[in-house]
Formats: C-alpha cells, structure tokens, sequence
C-alpha cells in the first residue's frame, strides 16, 4: 500500500471525484462493456481513496479496513451480460460496499487507452518503450493498441525482460529471429488484436492473456508473441489515475495489490 502526499487532506465531493475522473478520461468516447464510471454510491464526501485492478471481495474489505470512503479500480462489478440479480459473488460484494457507505468507481476501456495514466502508457514506462515520433502509435479498434520502439534487441532479450520487470515469466513465441525495433502491445485480453498488430508492422506483440490462433499466426507471420498476464499488465493504471485525482482534489490516496495469478 502506497500513501499519497495527503495525510490531512479536506477531500472533496464524490460528485466533484467522479467529475474530475470522467473528464481525464472520457468514457462517452468509448463501446465498452459495461458501465463506466460510479458503479456503487456511498457517502457524498471522500478524503481517502483506495485503487486497485478488480473490485474482488479482498480488495473491498482491504479498502474498508484502510478507512476507505471510495474505490477506484479497472474491473468493476457489472458487465455486459449479466444476468441481471444480485446473487451470490455479486451480492456479497455490493453488500459490503452498501454497507460500509463505500464508493465504487470503475473504468475499463477508458483507463486502456489514455495516453498518460493509461494502463498501456504506464505499462509503457516501466518496461521502458519509446514513442516513435511525437508520440505513441495507435492501432486496433477503438485505437486501444500502442507502438512504440524496443529498449532490446531481439525476442530473448525481451522476454528476459518483460520476466524481470513484471516478475512473472511470459508465454512467448518466437518469431523469425528479426530484430526487434517497433513493438505494439495492448494490456490484458487483447490476443485478439494481434494481426491489427501484424499489419501495423510491429515485429513483436505482448498482451496479458494467449489464444490457440496467435502461436500460429507468430509462426507464420514471423511476429513474436508474448502473454505476460491479464493482471500484471493492468496494474499501473489505477494507481496512476488515483495519485492524480488526489493530487488534483487533495485527497488521500493508496494503491492495494490483491495478486492474480492470470
């Protein structure tokens, strides 16, 4: 858990949070999944803020124990496809939250793809990817891909790498041995982007999460692929987010890791 520079912080509004956190990030630009934004209301005023990856039943308790008033994270509750009753998980979940007066805010696609607190420009940064030109290159459907150029020169270097920065070993196929300059990725369940990728001339690709097509298509197209965890390439983005909201509102800020395996 990390504290913000806020430890007498007046806090502000939730409306006033919510606000500042839709207008960083717009979501209305964005087909997502599901709703972006306050997901759960809790008390009408927040000084403590906690971030984290998922709304699991770990973080939110976590949360509550910190002095939480709101909850910040990627992975909400609600997703498209639902059956629509709160049973089981979900009202265990939400019951905490009702509860405790606790906030929930999630965003998932808009915190994919906002260049500075983003979870692909965070994930960018710590793995030490350039922007080639002004800035980050776009590709894929509603340009949530990056590009940018590689800190290595080849596909072993890279995957010794993405294994010492993120602190798990990646799945990886090699390509066709070529060096590597452009590199796209796209954080989490993004395999499918792969040949949006490939025709963005990109000789490697990492995402969180790999299908049976992508070793083929990495064979083929002479692309290297890595899958090096749903989890571990979407945890920077909340956190980030969150720093900046409480710098902006003066707010106390923590970021909580609950670990996943995926």
């Amino acid at each position: 858990m990390t504290p913000s520079a806020y430890p007498e912080s007046t806090g502000c509004a939730l409306d006033e949070l919510v606000a500042a956190a839709d207008a960083l990030l717009e979501p209305a630009r964005f087909q997502d999944y599901g709703p972006n934004g306050l997901q759960v209301q809790g008390r009408p005023q927040v000084r403590r803020l906690v971030s984290g990856v998922t709304a699991s039943l770990a973080l939110i308790d976590a949360a509550i124990e910190a002095g939480a008033d709101a909850i910040l994270v990627h992975h909400g509750l609600f997703w498209r496809g639902q059956r629509g009753t709160v049973t089981g998980w979900l009202k265990t979940r939400l019951q905490r939250l009702l509860v405790h007066d606790v906030s929930l805010l999630a965003y998932h696609l808009p915190l994919d793809a906002h260049p500075q607190v983003g979870n692909n420009a965070q994930l960018a940064l710590r793995l030490g990817f350039r922007p080639e030109g002004d800035g980050w290159g776009r590709f894929g459907e509603q340009q949530l891909g990056f590009v940018g150029l590689s800190p290595v020169p080849d596909a072993a270097a890279l995957a010794a790498h993405l294994e010492q920065v993120l602190g798990r070993r990646p799945l990886w196929v090699p390509g066709d041995g070529r060096p590597l300059r452009r590199i796209g990725w796209c954080s989490g369940g993004a395999q499918n982007y792969f040949e949006a990728a490939i025709a963005a001339g990109v000789d490697a690709f990492l995402t969180g999460e790999m299908s049976e097509p992508q070793a083929h298509l990495a064979r083929e197209c002479g692309v290297a692929f890595y899958a090096c965890g749903h989890h571990a390439t979407e945890r920077y983005g909340a956190p980030a987010l969150g720093a900046w909201l409480a710098q902006q509102l003066g707010l106390q800020h923590s970021f909580i890791e609950i670990d996943n395996p995926a």
